[in-house]
């Protein structure tokens, strides 16, 4: 009812500040040296809100509701701006504009929410117009984000990339926001965007703009480290249709060369003045990057010496080898139970060392098909109810994407058939905006590479089979009793070999085989994590914004309020979430927010305040303030001078409240109060631990990990004592773990900036921040042990060969005994963490109308590791870069090229799936392009990776090697 209430409001409110006289101004805007239109050129009406963008023919009607004279500015990239005065009534303005060095003058809505240029921005801002969208080296326009001014770009598969500013970042990147029409793409279930899935058809993009660092002031929470705007094309002003079709292919030296094609349409038509409609559609299909990272880790995940020769080999792209056992403890009960070797001697776990041995795992491509493909769609309906009045208008968009990909989180994750789908209702008008949409997701046949590995082994043969099997032959070998087939008797590393062999021959299926498809294709069509691989997630997503501008009723400043409610609907049937397989967990969010913005001096100096409140149903309210001003010294407004303080927060995900799955060498636990309970799994104690009186099988539930745990660094120390027989020293090491509820992190940013207009030719763009962090979210792995209180309270006496009699807690012997539950529970850490940073960026036009740019970027962390040894901050951002780009979309007769260089030094990556070094590297991108007018048409050539240097974005990663392209764009 009141949501019904609030629609009458806000209809009869159009109604009533637009049922006015308004004045038709039409025109065009052309190119002053051959009258070329211009398209996507905005005219502005300054002191107002009021804007419009030129259509495909640079035409434009203007609609006023002040009245006469008002004064308009023309804007377009690449052209000098042009002021107007109109005094009358007017039905051919046509308005030429003279090529000039205008990058800062980009018109752009996202830094206060308003119209106003890039050079007036008083904060930080980024931007790819049109102009940048046609001539971007890269393959796709998303990739080509990567040139921009302090921008990363990490590459999880082909079709799948992870945009960062200013450093925190993963794959699965929580802290950064992307916006496509006002819409959040990210996952409901996953809690990150999934690059372009659901994204623009490069057809349709108006602009992109990227505001780095904390926004939560406008835009709340998880506005946190940036925010991306995608905003497409409107069917009243840009109708027609074009169609584009490119291909190429892809070349690593592991995935060798493949082709790929890429295709797409946009239909516009302005039906009648009032109702237009637009259709796009794109499919890209292809081979991905192929991921075949061979190095070995420990049970830590961090890279140490080895390989498959090595008896405890952990390949970081190998699967199911995470699957080890002590060998020695496997002869005992062998021995216990009789049991002999091939020659029929009793096995004697005396032949045998204390030592880890890991089953054979299976590599990546024997568990995914490299087959890629993203599969896109859009409608739209835009009505403008008021006949004569462009300025309020009704928007019903809905936005489908499928696809097959691999993202890397926590594990490796291979997406297939994944639908999501976005439904939208838009009012806009000149002072309203009100917007709610649905998102829905489906998991479709996605799975967990590593869950496939490890359950298509103990499918084909338990665990206890393989490893009895192994130390039989080993038993065997190091006695001689295999020489005759050629094993070397009494030698450790022949047994070994042996042992793995013939445990292989009899329980490992060769991928290639019919029998491993068959059981392959079960066991990822399984949900139960315990047998299968398969996850489930059906999340759904629920959103409303509303913003008001007071422009024309305040005179002294402008000023805006707003405010959003969302509602997470989670649904994973037990796979990911701790939800009931016969509901849902749900969650709510909301927030308001007041904007006041003061122009003075001429307009020189404007001042910039906002605050935000919002509130999330586990958590308690947060207030987000934003303070900025800038100002021009010079009444050219020539050079500008800027300065910040932003806040930002971030929410706790849904995964990090309510997340309970077992990751096979982890369970990652969501603290949301509600959730310790809800998680439980069975476990089963080592002889020891029934010796202590404790039983052969308990309950582990997330609250144990929670209340009753050791810190794993303290383990850790324990349990390198305790296998020197240090049990005092073993014992006084232990700490109990201390970890609170999860709850909100939060962020103050301080920046200053110039832009400036050198010459006319040559611009300027620099900034400089400091961020400072509080509450980081934190992912705390803790060791929970089966039976015993960590408090120490509770002894328990077992024999120690060697040593008789020992007595120690027994949470001491659960570890010993490795009766113990890894747990990797989200919190927040205490420690001080700050980051800082500068982008510099200048461009230019050099040898008369060829294009210049270059910028550099620095990133750098201040965390002291000793405040808290357990805590990675996934920094993950090169401490320099440089990139530049050198063309000329027009030198020769509509020929034009492009050349785009990247440089970065090398850093080391952290995450909860692999940490490791990344090598500097130096990228090369260029194309060639040419407009053939007669034909609206427009063709180019270009390579990725020109260079070759193949790289890997993170450890176990796709190896990223060149791609080369060819594409035609038809307009009709």
């Amino acid at each position: 009812m009141r949501t019904k209430y609030l629609f009458f409001i806000i209809m009869m409110s159009c109604v009533n500040f637009y049922a006015q006289q308004t004045i038709h101004i039409k025109g065009k805007v052309v190119e002053e040296k051959n009258g070329k239109p211009i398209t996507t050129a905005t005219i502005m009406v300054l002191g107002s809100s009021e804007f419009v963008i030129t259509d495909a023919k640079g035409g434009f009607v203007l609609e006023l509701s002040q009245s006469l004279p008002v004064e308009i500015v023309v804007n377009a990239l690449g052209f000098n701006d042009y002021k107007y005065i109109i005094t009358q009534r007017e039905e051919n303005v046509t308005i030429k504009l003279k090529e000039g060095v205008t990058s800062l003058d980009a018109i752009v809505l996202s830094a206060s929410r308003t119209p106003e240029s890039v050079f007036e921005s008083p904060v930080s801002i980024e931007r790819m117009g049109t102009k940048e969208i046609v001539s971007t080296t890269s393959a796709t326009f998303y990739d080509g984000l990567e040139n921009l001014k302090g921008v990363d770009v990490n590459t999880s598969s082909l079709t799948f990339k992870s945009i960062n500013t200013r450093g925190f970042a993963t794959f699965s990147n929580t802290r950064f926001v992307q916006l496509v029409d006002g819409m959040d793409n990210s996952s409901p279930g996953l809690n990150f965007p999934l690059g372009n899935l659901i994204g623009l058809n490069e057809l349709d993009v108006q602009s992109v703009e990227l505001l780095p660092g904390a926004s939560s002031a406008l835009y709340g929470a998880n506005a946190f480290n940036g925010i991306l705007f995608m905003r497409s094309k409107s069917p009243f002003s840009q109708e027609g249709t074009s169609v584009y079709g490119k291909t190429g292919v892809t070349s690593s030296e592991n995935a060798g060369v493949n082709e790929f094609v890429d295709v797409g349409v946009r239909v516009a038509k302005k039906v009648t003045d009032q109702f237009a409609v637009k259709f796009t559609t794109s499919l890209l299909k292809a081979t991905d990057w192929f991921a075949t990272d061979k190095r070995n880790i420990d049970d830590d995940g961090n890279i140490i010496a080895g390989d498959r020769n090595t008896i405890d080999y952990n390949g970081i792209n190998v699967y199911g080898d995470l699957i080890k056992t002590d060998i020695k403890e496997v002869a005992k009960k062998l021995e216990s139970a009789g049991a002999t070797t091939i020659g029929g001697n009793p096995i004697d776990a005396d032949d045998f060392n204390k030592e880890n041995v890991s089953r054979t795992g299976y590599s990546e491509q024997s568990l995914v098909n490299p087959d890629t493909d993203s599969f896109r769609a859009a409608i739209a309906m835009h009505w403008r109810p008021f006949k004569g009045n462009d300025e309020t208008e009704i928007i019903y968009s809905s936005k489908f994407g499928t696809g097959n990909t691999i993202y890397q989180g926590g594990s490796r994750y291979a997406l297939r058939n994944f639908i999501m789908h976005q439904h939208k209702l838009e009012i806009q008008s000149k002072h309203l905006m009100l917007r709610s949409y649905v998102t829905f997701e489906d998991a479709g046949d996605s799975y967990d590479i590593r869950f496939a590995g490890i359950n298509t082994l103990s499918a084909n043969g338990t665990n206890e089979q393989w490893f009895g099997t192994y130390a039989t032959i080993y038993a065997s070998a190091i006695n001689g009793e295999l020489a005759g087939n050629g094993v070397p008797g009494g030698i450790p590393a022949a047994a070994h070999a042996a042992a793995r062999n013939q445990a292989d021959t009899s329980l490992r299926l060769d991928p290639n085989s019919s029998a491993f498809k068959t059981l392959f294709n079960s066991v990822i069509k399984n949900p139960d994590l315990t047998q299968g691989a398969k996850f489930v997630d059906s999340s759904r997503l629920y959103h409303t914004d509303i913003n008001y501008n007071f422009h024309e009723l305040i005179d002294f400043a402008e000023v805006q309020i707003g405010g959003s409610a969302r509602r997470y609907m989670l649904n994973s049937d037990g796979t990911i979430f701790t939800d009931p397989t016969d509901g849902t967990i749900t969650y709510d969010e909301f927030g308001i927010y007041t904007q006041l913005q003061k122009k003075t001096m001429d307009d020189r100096l404007k001042l910039t305040g906002s605050i935000r409140y919002d509130k999330a149903k586990n958590f308690d309210g947060n207030f987000s303030p934003r303070l900025s001003v800038s100002f021009s010294p010079d009444e050219e407004k020539n050079h500008i001078f800027r300065a910040s303080y932003q806040t930002g927060f971030r929410n706790p995900t849904t995964q990090d409240q309510y997340v309970g799955l077992n990751l096979g060498n982890t369970i990652l636990i969501g603290t949301a109060a509600d959730n310790l309970d809800r998680y439980s799994k069975s476990y089963s104690n080592s002889a020891g631990g029934q010796g202590l009186g404790f039983g052969a099988t308990g309950t582990f539930t997330g609250r144990k990990a929670y209340e009753n745990a050791f810190t794993l660094s303290s383990a850790q120390t324990f349990g390198a004592k305790a296998a020197v027989g240090d049990f005092a020293g073993a014992v006084t090491s232990l700490r109990m773990s201390d970890v609170d509820l999860v709850k909100p992190e939060q962020v103050s940013s301080y920046e200053v900036g110039y832009r400036g207009k050198i010459t006319s030719k040559i611009i300027v763009d620099m900034s400089t921040y400091y961020n400072k962090y509080k509450d980081f979210i934190s992912l705390v792995t803790v060791l929970a042990p089966n039976y015993g209180n960590t408090n120490l309270s509770d002894m328990g006496t077992l024999p120690v060969p060697g040593a008789g009699l020992v007595t120690l807690p027994n949470a001491a012997w659960a570890l010993i005994n490795g009766d113990r539950t890894v747990t990797s529970l989200y919190t927040n850490t205490d420690a001080d963490i700050a980051s800082y940073g500068a982008n510099i960026g200048l461009e230019a036009k050099v040898f008369g109308n060829y294009d210049f740019g270059i910028n550099y970027s620095y990133a750098k962390q201040d965390f002291d590791q000793s405040q808290d040894p357990d805590f990675e901050t996934s920094f993950n951002t090169p401490e320099h870069k440089v990139k530049v780009s050198f063309g000329n979309t027009n030198f020769y007769k509509g020929l034009g090229f492009g050349i785009n260089a990247r440089w970065q030094d090398a850093y080391y990556w952290e995450s909860s799936f692999i940490d490791g070094q990344i090598d500097a590297r130096t990228l090369l991108d260029a194309q060639i392009m040419y407009d053939i007018k007669s034909w609206n048409s427009n063709i180019k050539i270009g390579r990725a990776n020109i260079l070759g240097n193949e790289y890997e974005a993170a450890p176990g990663t796709g190896t990223i090697g060149s791609q080369f392209y060819g594409s035609w764009t038809y307009n009709f």
